[in-house]
This record gives structure tokens, sequence and C-alpha cells, in this order.
């Protein structure tokens, strides 16, 4: 899963991927890391997974992970090609996460966070627009050539210009935004999206907008204290953060809210000593999730041994769960469940 860090000049977003990175102690983790952009891996901090290797002492652990991506800054002596690779950079993202000015600038100019949240959302619309205007043009040159026109596809994109011609973003209609055959065209406008509202140190609090924008997450962070805290040890974090009035660090939050924004969970496993979570869509069938451990386990499915992990936490042991008939056999179209431990039984 990886999501694009997006936003304004002077909005914050360096500060804020340096305060994502340093928060999982993984400043260096930045694997793939290019002159045009920066990447970085981080854990998603789950007390499940602590647990379950308390009780299995595994040889290994593995949390999941989140990918951040940070474009470039765009120059101004070749401001559209570099804002066109910018936008190409994050076409390639699952969601967005959206940071909005929210503090002083320096020369004291003030904050609009709600409007310079529009502004940006704008452009991420007209750069749709343009895109489904060159699919819709080719369509239909194509079918006065004589070519049968895809025409689900085009009516879908259709769709989208009305959208976008009305200025509101694809994610605005979830059906349209998830359809499967739009993929493709990786539209801006259609990924869910994380809005940041980055405060000043002293700010806690989060602004009333006039309009809530569509399938999108707020939450307001202190992203220059959050990238302080980041780097400091835990015992000097937590006086600052006792002097700052911040009972958790709100990072913990945008990793968490990163992860549910695409409607993801976790399941997990204990396998060659090692536990370890896997994001899979919720909704998703025990077969798609024994693919997402191993194809041999998705084509040689026969059944999945599922327990609960709550039912694991009160009796203790996976053997005495088990004992009370909790661990119960599911086929293949068995809907897997947030916390879910499981293990495939297969043959190939």
């Amino acid at each position: 899963m990886k999501l694009g860090i997006v936003g304004l000049p002077q909005s914050g977003k360096s500060t804020t991927f340096a305060a994502l990175t340093g928060a999982r102690g993984q400043e260096g983790d930045q694997k793939g890391s290019r002159p045009d952009y920066k990447m970085g891996t981080l854990r998603v901090a789950d007390e499940r997974v602590d647990f379950l290797t308390q009780i299995y002492k595994p040889k290994k652990t593995t949390y999941a992970q989140v990918e951040y991506l940070l474009p470039f800054q765009p120059l101004a002596t070749a401001q559209a090609k570099s804002e066109n690779m910018t936008w190409n950079q994050i076409r390639i993202c699952d969601a967005l996460v959206h940071v909005v000015r929210n503090f002083v600038a320096p020369g004291g100019i003030k904050p609009d966070a709600e409007a310079d949240y529009q502004r940006l959302e704008e452009e991420m619309i007209l750069c749709d627009l343009v895109v489904a205007e060159k699919r819709i043009e080719r369509i239909e040159m194509d079918n006065k050539r004589g070519k049968k026109p895809p025409e689900e596809e085009y009516a879908l994109i259709k769709q989208c210009k009305k959208i976008l011609e009305q200025g509101n973003p694809i994610r605005a209609n979830p059906e349209l935004a998830d359809a499967q055959i739009l993929r493709g065209f990786t539209f801006l406008s259609a990924k869910p999206q994380l809005v940041i509202i980055n405060n000043d140190d002293t700010d806690e609090s989060t602004p009333q907008w006039k309009t809530i924008p569509p399938r999108a997450k707020i939450m307001a962070v202190r992203s220059r204290i959050e990238m302080d805290i980041a780097s400091m040890s835990l015992e000097e974090a937590a006086d600052f953060m006792k002097e700052y009035r911040i009972e958790k660090s709100a990072l913990d939050r945008v990793i968490r809210s990163s992860y549910s924004l695409l409607n993801l969970i976790s399941f997990f496993t204990v396998l060659n000593e090692e536990v370890r979570a896997w994001t899979i869509k919720k909704g998703s069938p025990a077969v798609e999730a024994a693919g997402a451990v191993h194809s041999d386990m998705k084509k040689g499915f026969i059944r999945a041994e599922v327990l609960l992990f709550e039912h694991l936490r009160k009796r203790g042991s996976f053997q005495d769960a088990k004992q009370k008939g909790l661990v119960r056999l599911e086929g293949k179209g068995y809907i897997v469940q947030d916390g879910d431990i499981i293990n495939f039984r297969f043959n190939v």
C-alpha cells in the first residue's frame, strides 16, 4: 500500500514526511528513494502482533507496512514540466495524504487551510478532466473509423467527465472511483484522501470548514513538533509530549488512518517461526487471503483453520482455544475478519 504526500509549497509536506519516517525509527529506511522523490516504508503498530509475539516467541516478527512517497518540489524555472512529473509520480499511489498549511508562513502570510485545500483539489480535478476528455475523443475517433467502442468504459468515462466538469472529484461517487475498468487511468481525484491540517506548534484544534471533502478523513497535526519528537530518545520524547499536552503521537494515528483509508484489514499467521500480519481488502475470501501468503496456498487450498484473536487472548494459547472448540475450519468462500489468526491447509 502506497500513499503519496501532496500539498502546496510551504504546507509542511517535507516536515510531515520526516516526522512519519522518524516516528517508526526508520529515517534511513527509504530504499528506492531517488533524487526526484523520497520513499519511506513504515510499520503499522499493532498490539495484537505484540501479543502474538509474546505468546509464540518467534525468531521473527513482521508488522503490516505502509509506504509514503514524497515527490520533489517543482522548480520555478521549469514549473509545467515539474508539475507533470510530480502528478505522474503520485498517480501510482493508492491514496493521498494532503497536507494543508494552518500556521503563519514566513513573511506573515496568514493561513486559509480550506482555500488552500480547494486550490490543489481543483488542480487535480483539472488534470483528470484533461485525461477523460482525451480518452473520450480517442474512443469517438475510433468509432468513426469503424472500430467498435468499449461501451462500458465509454459510459463510465463520460460519467467521470460530467462530475469533473461540475468541479467535483471522482471520489464523490465511490462506485465510479472504485470501478475496476477505470483503474488504468489512475485518476488523481478518485483516490481517497487523508487530509492533514498542519497546525502551529501551540494549536491543538481542528479548524471548521464550510465544506467537508467527500471520502476524506481530516485530522489536525503539529508536524514540526512531531518531527522533533520522532528524533528524540524515549525519555526526552515523554517529557516533551507532556509539556505540549500530547497524550499519544499523532503520527501513530496518521499511520493507522492511512491503513484504514483503503478499507484494509489484517490477519495473522504463525508460520516457520515467524509471526506476521498480512494486509488484505475488507470482504476478501479465505482463498484470496491464502494467495497473499503464497501462491501455492491459493492454488492448493483445502481449508482455513481460523481462530479469532480475542478468543486467543482470552484462552491464552492456541491449543486451549482448540480444546474449547473455538478453532474453526472454513472453506474458500469464508470472509476473513480483521484479527483472524489463520493456518492454511493446502496441497500442491
